[in-house]
């Protein structure tokens, strides 16, 4: 039988990575936004991504 812990270590392995890359994606997603107003209304994710980035700021 496998050690039960093997399999949450590596989630955990990868689960801080992804973290940290969502977190880097919407913040250049914030800044692009904010730099370059005639990009709104253009992609509608990106729209409802900034605007519940600027609800929960």
């Amino acid at each position: 039988m496998e050690n039960p812990t093997s399999a949450a270590r590596s989630f955990d392995l990868h689960t801080a990575p992804r973290a940290d890359l969502k977190t880097r994606h919407s913040q250049a997603l914030a800044k692009l936004m904010a730099e370059r107003e005639d990009l709104r209304g253009i992609n509608g994710f990106a729209d409802m991504i900034d605007d519940s980035l600027r609800w929960t700021a």
